[in-house]
């Protein structure tokens, strides 16, 4: 038997793509709620979003994340199944051999280190997109010749910091070099090393208890509904994590405030509290379920396809 399945990743790519259409929008409201300032809640940060920016403002950043974020969950889904069958294959002598609990922990811990290398560029180029808006407000304009005038707020258009993802990289490149397409990646080491155990481990734990008898592949409404509680609870256990991620991704857009992980969690805590690093837990609450059983089922599906033909 073949340990190394390339379908795998062909999967993953399909699933990924289904799941970044689905869930962009609110990722980038989660991403303003997290990073930005002047949103109260989830719904004024959508309203505020809407009426500044349109709908497109919803979809800012997009293309990127299309074309790499399949990349990047192929990647994942590869990884983790390649690596559940060689566990199993090193310790019971065959690849297809039912997981363990620690099987499982073994293989999500150890994808969701590899995933930073891929991943960490990624969300960064896509937070900077999504942290652009498309209108400055310009204050305190004094008129030429006209001193005595009151003064008044101009709104301007302004040239975006970013062009678009190829730009937004040759930025980072030249002003930050390439570690600076690395900003953020120990908070994402701490996001996702624990947070694909509770990804993968919660999904294939509830297709089991939706599947008692295991025969042949899972029902697409057991898939779908194992697959989007599983994204819910990885995303709300792993905001904390990801707030601070955010935040250093996020922060040479304007100038550097953070030094590290310590430091930005330190000031982050001194200046808005506890409650700073659930920011945006709701969203990912909400946007984790439909993501991730989009991402699933689509995994599952294509996988199927492959095999059967």
């Amino acid at each position: 038997m073949t340990v190394f399945h390339l379908d795998d990743f062909l999967a993953g790519w399909i699933g990924g793509a289904s799941s970044v259409i689905v869930g962009h929008p609110l990722d980038t409201v989660k991403t303003r709620l997290q990073a930005g300032k002047g949103y109260k809640n989830t719904l004024h940060c959508i309203v505020t979003i809407y009426k500044k920016e349109t709908v497109t403002g919803f979809f800012k950043g997009l293309s990127f994340p299309l074309a790499s974020i399949t990349l990047y969950n192929s990647m994942v889904f590869g990884c983790f199944s390649n690596t559940q069958r060689l566990i199993s294959r090193y310790r019971y002598g065959d690849g297809r051999h039912p997981s363990s609990m620690l099987d499982l922990t073994a293989a999500s811990m150890l994808t969701g280190l590899v995933s930073v290398g891929v991943g960490s560029p990624v969300d960064l180029v896509k937070i900077r997109l999504q942290m652009q808006t498309q209108r400055v407000l310009a204050e305190n304009f004094n008129l030429a010749g006209n001193g005595s005038m009151p003064l008044r707020s101009v709104g301007l258009q302004a040239q975006p910091m970013s062009r678009g993802p190829i730009h937004c990289i040759s930025t980072i490149l030249q002003n930050e070099g390439i570690q600076g397409l690395y900003r953020g990646a120990g908070a994402m080491i701490l996001r996702d090393v624990p947070g694909y155990a509770l990804y993968f481990i919660p999904y294939t734990l509830l297709c089991n208890w939706l599947n008692p008898k295991g025969n042949g592949s899972p029902h697409p409404c057991t898939i779908w509904l194992a697959g989007g509680l599983a994204g819910s609870i990885s995303w709300v256990t792993a905001t904390p994590a990801d707030v601070v991620k955010s935040r250093l991704q996020a922060d040479a857009i304007q100038h550097r405030k953070y030094n590290g992980i310590l430091h930005c969690i330190m000031q982050s805590y001194k200046t808005e509290g506890i409650q700073v690093f659930f920011r945006g837990a709701t969203v990912n609450a909400i946007r984790g379920f439909p993501m991730s059983a989009t991402m699933f089922l689509g995994y599952e599906l294509s996988l199927q396809f492959f095999r059967n033909s």
